[in-house]
């Protein structure tokens, strides 16, 4: 069999006519070419090699289905189609994580500061409460990462999708605002 860019061209033309026929060898043919270089892909991308394992199968999932149902234009640019499928998945899975923040409880035992007595604690507790109830919810996950599971930015980016700067730039609002809301509510009592 001949070899080179129009034998490879050919080899795929005729593997997209086979799966849109119906043939499982072709099928299973086109998951052993890609699966791997999916599986890569999104394992660099998410640092979670369970995630990346299911969003490589889900990619694949929806290459076959394009495939069968005839959707592919340019048969000849079908790891191009492969991987912009696996980037389109990825980028939905980011999506969707980001708009189900990690829903984690900071406690008072987190705070930074210790109350001198029972009276002062429950104030203390109150106010905290009330302030982590004022953040919005991405800002809180990332406060309780930090605090309460001791995580560098780095290591919160990747569980959460973001990126460091960012994941610094929430940290210091959540503070900051924490801070003004129990400084507000405790008055002079707040630690200086």
């Amino acid at each position: 069999m001949p070899s080179g860019p129009d034998a490879d061209a050919e080899r795929l033309l005729r593997l997209v006519e086979r799966i849109a026929a119906g043939e499982p060898a072709a099928e299973a043919e086109l998951a052993e070419r890609f699966s791997r270089r999916l599986q890569v892909m999104m394992a660099v991308r998410t640092r979670d090699r369970e995630a990346a394992r299911d969003l490589a199968q889900e990619a694949m999932i929806a290459v076959l289905g394009a495939l069968r149902k005839g959707q592919l234009r340019e048969p000849e640019r079908l790891a191009a189609f492969v991987h912009g499928t696996g980037r389109n998945v990825l980028n939905s899975y980011f999506r969707q994580r980001q708009r189900q923040p990690v829903s984690v409880e900071l406690t008072p035992e987190a705070a930074w500061f210790v109350p001198k007595d029972e009276v002062e604690s429950g104030e203390s507790a109150r106010a905290l409460r009330e302030g982590l109830a004022q953040l919005e919810p991405h800002d809180r996950a990332v406060l309780s990462l930090t605090l309460v599971d001791g995580l560098k930015p780095g290591d919160i980016a990747a569980r959460l999708g973001l990126s460091a700067e960012v994941v610094r730039a929430r940290k210091s609002r959540a503070l900051k605002r924490l801070t003004e809301h129990v400084r507000r509510a405790l008055g002079p009592k707040f630690p200086a």
